[in-house]
């Protein structure tokens, strides 16, 4: 590979690293700028087809606008709660449980979104527990920063299984259900001795770089009560992987997790003393509510119960619920007469899911058609910039995953830079294992693409270094959770929940060392224990 063909390949990382986090631009800038590059570079270096670049970008603001909609449900909901007095009502009730907003966002950021990963994946965690953390009083960037960074280990098991029984599955299609069981069970071992740590990570980033008075002290001192909360999901999720299979370690380690750690929280077990409590913060909520209507805890938490439940329903392949979703299918075959065809299930999408609930929460909150009116003229303000934003990366993405097809005789874009990663590192290739997997989630914004995208060749790799298939393909499933912390597509979507556009670099500049670190703590227990 040539320097130039080096540059091509490596543009989408460069110029998120050069233009998002170095010169800070807004994504909305940026995004266009690196598309402009992409495009010219794909197409006077990467000699692709103008027909294959066409179709790309085609595709890829298809699957941008399905994403856009994926956040406008999940503002939509938010602002009914708001408008109907429901998000004051859960504010309240959190005091039951604890006024310390560290135990807060250990419930809502680690349990609650990694219940809703497991249930519906693709981004949907950070969509709903970033706009509920800012309505409980942290800041719009804590909110965003701290929920991708918890939106990671329950990603091997996201969306009921589909990153292990479609990514890996269909990325080595000979590996059989009892290796795929065997590869989940050693991703889970990893990660309780590395993720149970992230409830720890995010505690002491949150009280030094988000609260109102920076203590590393106050993170520190509940270490142990997070460190609990971590295993309190990991243990019984690698339970459920031992006893069940993939497709639900997730959903039933968050609920277990979540009994757990709100049992420990309202007896103040392991808790140190109250750090920023919630309703001394609630005078900086920038999303305040509306004053609250007289209806109890359980009804103000009914919509969230509901999304998460059709969540669950619509993603298991035995109920009907979810064949009837995707009955209903938009199919564009062989675009602009190439090979790329993209289809979308509209019924099926989360965002239909939540824009279904936001409707049933204005029914069982007794809300108006004003607060609905109200709510959509919020929602719909906030997605602009992030519709620019995302029209540009998703097509970027698709180009590069897409540029397989061309008349320079090279491999695609993202096998061209593991297949050189290999010839020079292959002798410490535990180490970059799951850096190939958080490349994958870093261009594609999905750990099943990652995957699906590498598995084989990480396969080929395990050989070449004498390694177990399983451990490789492991940390493989392992460093897809990692990347998806520093997505671009995630970073945007989640950034224009809570009304961030526009600082986009910043928040990747504080998920990026948790990135690294997942990687490579889980190359160095994978070495010392596993290897």
């Amino acid at each position: 590979m040539t320097s130039l063909q080096l540059l091509t390949a490596l543009m989408p990382l460069l110029s998120v690293f050069v233009l998002l986090v170095l010169l800070r631009l807004p994504a909305r800038q940026a995004m266009p700028l690196s598309l402009l590059c992409s495009v010219l570079l794909a197409w006077l270096v990467w000699q692709m087809p103008i027909q294959q670049m066409a179709a790309a970008l085609a595709e890829g603001l298809v699957i941008a606008l399905t994403i856009v909609w994926i956040v406008f449900g999940a503002i939509l909901l938010l602002k009914v709660l708001q408008q109907t007095g429901a998000i004051d009502v859960i504010k309240q009730g959190f005091s039951q449980v604890s006024t310390d907003k560290r135990v807060q966002l250990i419930i809502i950021a680690w349990l609650f979104g990694s219940f809703l990963e497991g249930a519906a994946g693709f981004g949907t965690p950070a969509a709903i527990a970033a706009p509920l953390l800012v309505a409980l009083g942290f800041s719009p960037m804590a909110a965003v920063v701290l929920a991708l960074i918890a939106d990671s280990c329950a990603v091997s098991f996201g969306a009921v299984g589909t990153p292990v029984l479609v990514g890996l599955a269909q990325g080595v299609p000979e590996l059989s259900s009892s290796d795929l069981q065997q590869i989940a069970l050693r991703a889970i071992s990893i990660d309780i001795m590395v993720a149970s740590m992230l409830p720890v990570i995010m505690s002491v980033l949150y009280c030094r770089f988000f609260a109102s008075k920076p203590s590393w002290q106050a993170g520190f001192a509940i270490a142990p009560f997070a460190l609990l909360s971590g295993l309190a999901f990991t243990v019984p999720a690698y339970m459920v992987a031992l006893l069940l299979g993939p497709e639900f370690p997730s959903v039933l380690g968050a609920l277990t997790g979540l009994l757990i750690v709100c049992t420990l929280a309202k007896r103040g077990i392991l808790l140190p003393a109250a750090f920023e409590p919630v309703t001394a913060a609630a005078g900086h909520n920038s999303l305040q509510p509306s004053k609250p209507r007289p209806f109890g805890l359980l009804c103000a938490w009914s919509p969230y119960l509901i999304v998460a439940l059709l969540l669950v329903l619509s993603r298991i392949p035995e109920l009907p619920f979810k064949a009837l979703l995707q009955s209903v299918s938009i199919v564009w075959a062989d675009i602009f007469g190439s090979a790329i065809s993209v289809s979308i299930m509209p019924l099926y999408l989360p965002g239909s899911l939540f824009v279904l609930t936001a409707l049933l929460a204005l029914f069982i909150h007794r809300g108006s058609v004003k607060h609905l009116r109200v709510a959509l003229h919020q929602s719909s303000s906030m997605l602009w910039p992030s519709l620019v934003a995302l029209c540009a990366a998703v097509p970027m993405v698709r180009i590069f995953l897409q540029s397989g097809v061309n008349n320079a005789g090279l491999e695609a874009m993202p096998m061209a830079l593991a297949e050189l990663a290999a010839t020079r590192l292959s002798d410490i290739w535990l180490l970059m294992a799951p850096l190939v997997g958080a490349l994958g989630s870093f261009i594609a914004g999905s750990a099943t693409f990652s995957n699906l995208m590498f598995a084989s060749f990480q396969q080929a790799m395990a050989d070449d270094a004498g390694l177990s298939h399983q451990l490789v393909l492991a940390l493989q499933m392992l460093g897809a959770n990692a990347g998806n912390m520093i997505c671009v597509v995630n970073v945007v979507a989640a950034a224009s929940v809570v009304g961030l556009n526009g600082r986009e670099g910043e928040i990747i500049r504080y998920t990026l060392l948790p990135m690294v670190y997942y990687c490579l703590a889980a190359s160095l227990v994978a070495w010392l224990f596993f290897a």
